[in-house]
């Protein structure tokens, strides 16, 4: 007989969530005094986003909330983590904020806490004002304190209700596909730039946290989302550690480096010499990023795989976000990228859950008491409905189920994870891909934007409800 399988169980008070973010799902970009963001002039530009697709309808969450919220609940989700569009509250990027904006927000805070659902706030999911990328965007100084007002404004609003802050989501894409290869909005292609945005968008994260601290009760969390790379070199030369080193300080350290520990690399300064001399890095600044954190939220999808090499290597650069004839790498041309070997989901990233275990336990150690949660992490798959009118997503399923498991591992090994947020809650505006990539675990008809369920919801609803992983089998 088969030795029984143990139950992978997870602690009492651990969060299910799903994310989603404020673009991909709202619509109405014009309504209740909204204006541009950089992705909605990035996806009107011809030959930016699959098909010429946009934002402006997406899945109308902006209309729909109410039906979205009751159906987390059904799923069982005790946590809900959403983006603020900035250009909704405050639309100039600077002054006083719409209250119908903030309305919007206040309601749909409202509506989660009426169905036991924890709301879980990220200010900034890449949606910078048009009219504040026009003055510079993130390479300018005055983003950063621009953010500070705006985070203000947030948190007088919802700080009383809400205990879930996070300041930014994944900042290394709004800086090096932003500003670096350009498969971002703004589309701006310049490794100076690159490194400024990344630089002030450090010190909007130092300037956003004491700003909400100065205007919330002092029981909320202030957290920060990274996609931090589990970089791996491809082989133990030490041509290809440097590389490894070089793609980590840039993923990783640039980022992590001020806000958890007060400073950038010294590796890192030294590899981008020739590309910038960092004097935008003022007296002070290193400081005010270095603001003590609540919680830390890590997004993950797959591993980096590199070497050295002198030209492009065989697989696609590791943004994962599209294809870019620049570079998001600033100092690292002599750095090859390679597909990592294993199955892959419709994006073309490898499925490999040991690398969320080692993500975990790295920060484990980088911020040891640092409560840690997975803030992003899901796959995209080709799904239909079937002629009943089901989803069946199966290999989904397998892939929650292993990186869970990876998650139940960490938290064997000590690592302090409080929960996880499936990315997504539903299909929506997957960025540059259009409508093409389905993240949901809930399937959306776009053109009659009927909900339905996928298995792997079903599937999510169980272990939710149990706090113990069902078996991949059991979609039902």
């Amino acid at each position: 007989m088969p030795e029984p399988v143990t139950p992978v169980t997870f602690p009492p008070a651990f969060l299910w969530g799903a994310a989603t973010s404020a673009y991909q799902i709202e619509g109405a970009v014009r309504e209740d005094g909204r204006t541009p963001s950089i992705w909605d002039t990035f996806s009107h530009t011809p030959g930016k986003t699959a098909g010429g697709e946009t934002g402006d309808i997406a899945v109308e969450h902006y209309h729909r909330y109410r039906d979205d919220v009751a159906l987390m609940a059904e799923l069982g989700l005790t946590a809900y983590r959403f983006s603020i569009s900035w250009s909704r509250v405050q639309p100039t990027g600077r002054g006083p904020a719409v209250q119908r904006g903030l309305d919007f927000y206040r309601n749909l805070v409202d509506e989660l806490l009426a169905h036991g659902i924890k709301p879980a706030v990220t200010l900034y999911h890449w949606d910078l004002p048009q009219e504040l990328e026009d003055a510079g965007g993130w390479p300018e100084r005055d983003t950063a304190l621009r953010f500070a007002e705006y985070a203000q404004i947030v948190g007088d609003a919802l700080g009383d209700r809400v205990e879930q802050w996070i300041t930014l989501n994944e900042p290394w894409c709004s800086a090096f596909l932003g500003y670096g290869s350009g498969v971002h909005a703004p589309g701006r292609t310049d490794p100076v730039a690159s490194l400024r945005a990344a630089h002030h968008l450090n010190l909007a994260h130092g300037l956003g946290t004491s700003a909400l601290r100065a205007t919330m009760p002092a029981r909320n969390s202030v957290a920060v989302s990274l996609n931090s790379s589990v970089v791996r070199p491809l082989s133990q030369d030490p041509a290809d550690l440097a590389a490894a080193r070089r793609i980590d300080d840039l993923a990783n350290g640039v980022f992590h480096g001020p806000m958890l520990h007060g400073a950038y690399p010294e590796t890192l300064l030294a590899a981008t010499s020739s590309v910038t001399d960092w004097s935008y890095v003022l007296d002070g600044d290193l400081a005010a990023i270095n603001q003590p954190l609540d919680a830390l939220g890590l997004n993950y999808y797959t591993p980096t795989l590199v070497s050295a090499a002198a030209a492009s290597a065989d697989g696609p650069r590791a943004d994962g976000h599209g294809a870019s004839s620049f570079s998001p790498w600033p100092g690292a041309d002599d750095v090859a990228f390679h597909q990592t070997p294993g199955e892959r989901t419709e994006m073309g990233w490898t499925i490999d859950p040991t690398g969320l275990h080692d993500l975990i336990m790295r920060y484990s150690g980088e911020a040891p008491g640092l409560p840690l949660y997975v803030t992003e992490n899901g796959a995209a798959y080709d799904d239909k409905p079937d002629p009943d009118g089901r989803v069946h997503d199966p290999e989904r399923i397998a892939y929650l189920h292993g990186h869970l498991s990876a998650v139940r591992r960490a938290i064997t090994d000590g690592a302090d994870v409080r929960g996880y947020y499936l990315w997504s809650l539903m299909d929506n505006f997957e960025w540059a891909y259009g409508y093409g990539k389905r993240f949901g675990a809930v399937y959306v008809d776009y053109a009659t934007q009927a909900r339905t369920p996928k298995s792997s919801a079903l599937w999510y609803r169980q272990a939710a409800r149990t706090g113990t992983l069902p078996p991949v089998t059991a979609a039902e």
